[in-house]
């Protein structure tokens, strides 16, 4: 069995020549041992329709062994022809001839170093792209914490102008002066409190 690896051939046909030449070989082997097993069975029911006494059914094995034996050497060499002739020139593909799909590798040839050159640039805007889906990504995610400060902002400003409308409704035009009427309203209520605290502490003395 020819150990050539013919990788174009396999393409083509769909399997390899080896295996199809292995193949016929095991068929016709089997049908070889078949068939002396079918004469075989003829000869022994001639035998015992003769009687004929000095042959017996061992002998007529062993006679048939032999043949099988002899049969299966010139069949290997006969085969081994077959192979040679079915394998260069049946089962092969001439090197000048292309496959429909290969043809535009005939069409754009390219050196080693042009495909390595080539490679190296696949590699490079690979990398460019993922860096701008990265940077995407991150613009996206910068995008979205700025829209939710942004709802924040206006969030506060909405309470700032709703707290400017109660104080103009107290009677306070300015937010700046409710805010400094109400740290002096919380600073009187303090003095309040120590004075309460300190005559209650005053009155537990007593």
């Amino acid at each position: 069995m020819s150990e050539k690896v013919m990788l174009y051939e396999t393409q083509f046909f769909g399997f390899t020549p080896q295996t199809c030449m292995m193949r016929m070989y095991f068929a016709f082997q089997d049908h070889l041992f078949h068939m002396m097993l079918v004469i075989e069975e003829v000869i022994l029911k001639k035998l015992e329709s003769m009687r004929y006494a000095k042959l017996t059914s061992s002998s007529i094995r062993r006679c048939s062994e032999k043949f099988l034996a002899y049969m299966r050497n010139h069949f290997d060499q006969l085969f081994g022809k077959m192979e040679q002739l079915l394998l260069q020139v049946v089962l092969t593909i001439p090197e000048n001839v292309l496959l429909p799909e290969d043809k535009c590798q005939d069409q754009y040839r390219y050196t080693e170093s042009e495909f390595q050159e080539l490679q190296e640039e696949i590699q490079h805007m690979e990398h460019l792209i993922k860096t701008e889906v990265s940077a995407q990504q991150a613009l996206k995610a910068e995008l979205e914490e700025q829209k939710a400060t942004q709802e924040h902002l206006e969030r506060i400003c909405q309470w700032f102008d709703g707290l400017n409308n109660v104080c103009r409704e107290h009677g306070t035009s300015n937010l700046k002066e409710s805010f400094d009427f109400l740290k002096g309203n919380a600073a009187k209520l303090q003095t309040v409190m120590q004075e309460v605290e300190d005559k209650s502490k005053k009155l537990n003395k007593k």
